[in-house]
């Protein structure tokens, strides 16, 4: 029975592999692309919140216009194919699969915008402890990124069950610090603004995992037809 599902899937494969080559190797560059700024704008931000660097926030605020430019790009891009080429099955398949994770790298460029903004306000006070699990939780996040990325440009879907499971390291890492941040407040209601803040911080970093494991579920389903999206959730690991 394994046979001709694993030769149907290669088939499949194939046939992305040959869109990209194709018509679709401009869409397929301009996605790298901005994968690439959201990956490298969010660890700009991690830098400006961690050196206390207002200029590396500010850059990091600055350089998310080029990523809300290219989801324009996108969308254009999807939108004129879909309206000329009458693609089939598979083809608005990968459509939809690009629209959506252009949506999500775009709201990875907005969390690291937040994040910055936060930077530059925590800047004001003197920190309000070591950042540890701050930088352990944005270690996760970019890998879930980088890995993601990898994922859809070698056309790679069994690499995305390893990202899901990241997701769940990010929770709890995200709940571990707010409870610390939180004894920090009732203690000393003076560090009430700077936990509130790190909290914010924390929770930004905690979506953008949220999206990277989206785009990873989204690349199980363009590769494999397959909607993941709710297996996590039930225990169960997704497989190819």
């Amino acid at each position: 029975m394994n046979a001709p599902t694993t030769e149907a899937n290669g088939e499949r494969l194939e046939r992305v592999r040959s869109y990209f080559r194709g018509d679709l190797l401009v869409l397929r560059e301009t996605l790298l692309r901005m994968a690439s700024l959201a990956h490298t704008n969010l660890s700009i931000a991690l830098e400006s919140l961690v050196e206390r660097s207002a200029v590396k926030a500010q850059k990091a605020i600055a350089d998310d216009k080029e990523i809300d430019r290219l989801e324009v790009e996108v969308d254009e891009m999807v939108a004129g194919f879909m309206a000329t080429q009458a693609p089939m099955a598979l083809a608005c398949r990968l459509m939809l699969a690009s629209a959506k994770l252009c949506g999500d790298l775009e709201r990875i460029g907005d969390q690291a915008v937040s994040i910055a903004r936060r930077s530059l306000i925590l800047l004001e006070e003197p920190p309000l402890k070591p950042l540890l699990d701050i930088p352990r939780m944005a270690a996760h996040v970019l890998t879930m990124i980088r890995m993601a990325t990898d994922a859809f440009v070698e056309i790679t879907p069994e690499k995305c069950a390893e990202i899901i499971q990241m997701d769940v390291r990010v929770d709890e890492i995200n709940r571990q610090l707010e409870r610390e941040l939180t004894s920090f407040m009732v203690e000393s209601p003076k560090t009430i603004t700077r936990a509130l803040n790190l909290m914010l911080v924390a929770r930004f970093f905690e979506r953008a995992a949220d999206h990277a494991k989206n785009i990873a579920e989204q690349v199980f389903y363009l590769y494999t037809g397959k909607d993941i999206r709710h297996e996590a959730e039930l225990g169960r690991a997704p497989r190819v």
